[in-house]
């Protein structure tokens, strides 16, 4: 194993340690709906800000024809995401089980992993700061698919064993992306770049405050995604300085 890919490994394994605790918490005693709330809002601002600063930072001062086309390809990928979930969830209605959820949590997660690897060969500290950002999000997945497996009546063991195997998606993907997108020209680069940012751009608009608004809006959870942009851009400032 090569020195950046073990570097890629060490800095996803947070993620999957984040993803048992969450099972485990959410198996033993899931959190309310405004604590869920709090959690979305909160790793939404992280992963908003992680892909406004760091995703896309130097080149959109170059042509922008690259981004254009990997917007464009990003937002047909997930529009064809969303309805294959769509479809997915229509058809597991009279199911026990919640394999829709877990299908497109995975799907989720190896997007997010190959967008990490875009981001570590994009350079050191946008791969660690996309990654913590990444963590968070891992955190509020554990949380749901555990959640949504107690309530189906799913066995303990299994509801704390699912989440961190998911986790896993991400490591094996950031790898994967890595090695993938190391060698690419900067047309091509800068054109998954524009995938990967709507990819995260989506999870934040369209998944994470979508849930967490399902929920009655408070101060404090609107306080929580400002919160954690803040928090990503000290961060930001600290590694710069």
């Amino acid at each position: 194993m090569s020195a950046a890919i073990l570097q890629v490994f060490l800095f996803t394994l947070p993620a999957f340690g984040i993803a048992t605790v969450g099972a485990v918490i959410a198996a033993l005693r899931p959190p309310t709906d405004k604590v869920t709330s709090l959690i979305q809002h909160f790793a939404a601002g992280i992963v908003f800000a992680a892909t406004a600063l760091e995703l896309l930072p130097k080149e959109r001062t170059q042509s922008p024809l690259p981004v254009v086309i990997g917007f464009a390809l990003g937002l047909a990928l997930m529009l064809l995401v969303r309805q294959v979930a769509g479809t997915i969830e229509k058809r597991e209605q009279a199911s026990r089980y919640p394999y829709g959820l877990l299908l497109v949590t995975a799907i989720d997660l190896v997007i997010d992993g190959l967008v990490l690897g875009m981001a570590f060969s994009s350079g050191e500290k946008t791969g660690i700061l996309i990654a913590a950002a990444l963590t968070l999000e891992v955190l509020f997945l554990a949380l749901a698919i555990s959640g949504a497996m107690s309530k189906a009546g799913i066995g303990r063991a299994q509801t704390m064993m699912v989440p961190p195997a998911l986790a896993l998606l991400l490591t094996v993907s950031a790898m994967a992306g890595r090695m993938l997108f190391a060698g690419l020209g900067t047309f091509p680069f800068t054109v998954f770049l524009g995938i990967g940012t709507v990819a995260l751009l989506y999870l934040v608009t369209e998944e994470l405050l979508v849930e967490a608004h399902e929920v009655e809006e408070t101060s404090w959870a609107v306080s929580a995604f400002f919160a954690g942009f803040l928090l990503f851009l000290v961060i930001e400032m600290l590694v710069e300085a």
